[in-house]
C-alpha cells in the first residue's frame, strides 16, 4: 500500500539546505529526494565509486549521462595522493575532478583497516603506514573531519572502525563502542555549513542488541543521515537481510539511510524493500574491468568464447552506447586483445544498468508496484544469459 508522506527540516528558502523529503512509500520501500548545497539527488540512489577522484574508466560527464546524481570519493586514498591540502588549494574535489553535483566521502576507516600496513589503533585513532610508499600517518575523528572539509565533501562520513566478520560478541561490542565514541568526536569536529551533512554509521556486527545500542547512540548524538556499516563483509546474505530488518526501523524516518558497500543488484532490491535509500559499491566498475557485464538476465562474461561471433548487443533491453553501437563479438575481441576500450565500454554499461535499476525502483515505488517490479526483475536475473547462437 503506497502512502504519501513528506518529512523535512525547514530552513529559509534563501539559504542552501540539506533536506530529505520522502515523497511516497510502498511497504517499507521509500521514494525521496535529498537537497544539498551542491544540488539534489533522488532516492533510492546508487553512488558510483570514484575512490581517488575518478570513477575508473569513465569521464565525469559520461557518469552523469547515465543518470547518476551523486558520486563517492575516499578520504584515505585522497589524503595520501594527491593530498587533501592540495585538493583544497585547487578548488576542492568537485572542481578538481569536474563533477558538478554532490559528493559523499567515506571516512577512511575501512581502508585503513583493509589496506594500510603496520597499523596501530588506540582510543585516539589509527596510526598506519601508507600502502603506497610506507610513509606514516595518523587518522583520528578530528583529522578525518578536517580532510573531508578540505575536500569540500557534500556528505561527510563519521570516522569509525568497520567491525570484521566473524567477530565474537565481545569483539563486536568493543569495536562498536569505540566507533560510537569516535562518532561523538566526529560530530564535535564537523564544521556545520548550510547544505552540507554529516552521517553517523551504525555498527555492531550481526548482533541485534549491539545494533540497537549503536543506533540509539547515534540518534542521541544527532546526524543529518544514518549509514549502516559492517555488512557485506563476508556474512551470509540472510544475516545481512536480518540486520537490515532490525536496523532500518530504528533510524529516523526523516533522514536518509545509507547501506555502505552494497552491492549486487539483487542486494539493492532487497535493501530498498527494507527501507534503505542510498548505496555504493565498486562492483559495476570493477566488473567492467574484468569482462563482466550486468544485464536484465544476469551477469555475462564477455571473455567466454561463445561471444566470439555473436553480433547481438550485450543487452537488447539497454539503450546505452555500448549496447546500441557495439556487438558482443567486438566486446569479446577487445577483452581478449587487452584493449582499454573494452573495460571502458563495459564499465559505462554497468553504471547505466545500475542507474536504470534505481530509476525503475523509484518509478515502481511512486506507482505503488514495488513488489511486482522486484519480483519481475529478480526473475529476469535468475533466467541467465540468452542462449548462444547455434
Amino acid at each position: 500500500m503506497m502512502t504519501p508522506n513528506s518529512t523535512s527540516d525547514t530552513t529559509p528558502d534563501s539559504a542552501p539546505v540539506f533536506r530529505y523529503t520522502r515523497h511516497a512509500q510502498d511497504g517499507q520501500a521509500r521514494l525521496g529526494r535529498v537537497e544539498t548545497a551542491h544540488g539534489a539527488f533522488d532516492t533510492p540512489a546508487f553512488m558510483p565509486v570514484g575512490t581517488a577522484g575518478t570513477v575508473k574508466a569513465m569521464r565525469p560527464e559520461d557518469v552523469a549521462a547515465t543518470g547518476a546524481q551523486i558520486v563517492l570519493g575516499n578520504t584515505y586514498h585522497l589524503m595520501l595522493r594527491p593530498g587533501a591540502e592540495r585538493v583544497a588549494r585547487l578548488g576542492g574535489l568537485r572542481r578538481f575532478m569536474n563533477w558538478p553535483g554532490p559528493i559523499l566521502t567515506d571516512s577512511g576507516g575501512f581502508q585503513v583497516m583493509s589496506l594500510a600496513k603496520l597499523r596501530t589503533m588506540t582510543e585516539e585513532g589509527v596510526t598506519f603506514q601508507s600502502h603506497i610508499d610506507g610513509s606514516r600517518h595518523q587518522l583520528t575523528p578530528e583529522r578525518s573531519m578536517a580532510i573531508q572539509n578540505l575536500l569540500g565533501s557534500t556528505i561527510t562520513m563519521a570516522f569509525d572502525e568497520c567491525t570484521p566478520y566473524p567477530a565474537t560478541h565481545d569483539e563486536a561490542a568493543q569495536s562498536m563502542r569505540l566507533s560510537m565514541r569516535w562518532a561523538a568526536r566526529s560530530r564535535a569536529a564537523f564544521e556545520d555549513r548550510p547544505g552540507y551533512a554529516l552521517f553517523g554509521i551504525v555498527q555492531g556486527g550481526v548482533y541485534e542488541d549491539l545494533r540497537q545500542e549503536s543506533a540509539e547512540a547515534l540518534v542521541d548524538i544527532g546526524f543529518e543521515g544514518y549509514a549502516i556499516g559492517g555488512l557485506a563483509v563476508g556474512e551470509p546474505h540472510e544475516e545481512m537481510l536480518r540486520m537490515l530488518d532490525l536496523t532500518t526501523p530504528m533510524l529516523p524516518e526523516n533522514r536518509p539511510r545509507y547501506l555502505m558497500g552494497v552491492g549486487r543488484p539483487i542486494d539493492i532490491i532487497e535493501s530498498v524493500r527494507r527501507g534503505v535509500d542510498m548505496f555504493d559499491c565498486v562492483m559495476p566498475t570493477r566488473s567492467g574491468r574484468t569482462a563482466q557485464g550486468f544485464t536484465w538476465r544476469g551477469t555475462v562474461n564477455l571473455r567466454n568464447a561463445r561471444h566470439a561471433e555473436d553480433l547481438r548487443p550485450l543487452d537488447d533491453a539497454c539503450g546505452c552506447p555500448c549496447c546500441r553501437q557495439y556487438s558482443r563479438a567486438y566486446l569479446h575481441h577487445l577483452i581478449r586483445a587487452n584493449e582499454i576500450l573494452g573495460p571502458m565500454l563495459l564499465t559505462a554499461h554497468n553504471i547505466q544498468h545500475y542507474q536504470d535499476l534505481m530509476a525503475g525502483l523509484r518509478a515502481a515505488i511512486a506507482d505503488g508496484r514495488f513488489e511486482a517490479f522486484a519480483a519481475d526483475t529478480l526473475a529476469g536475473y535468475a533466467l541467465g544469459d540468452i542462449p548462444p547462437l547455434a
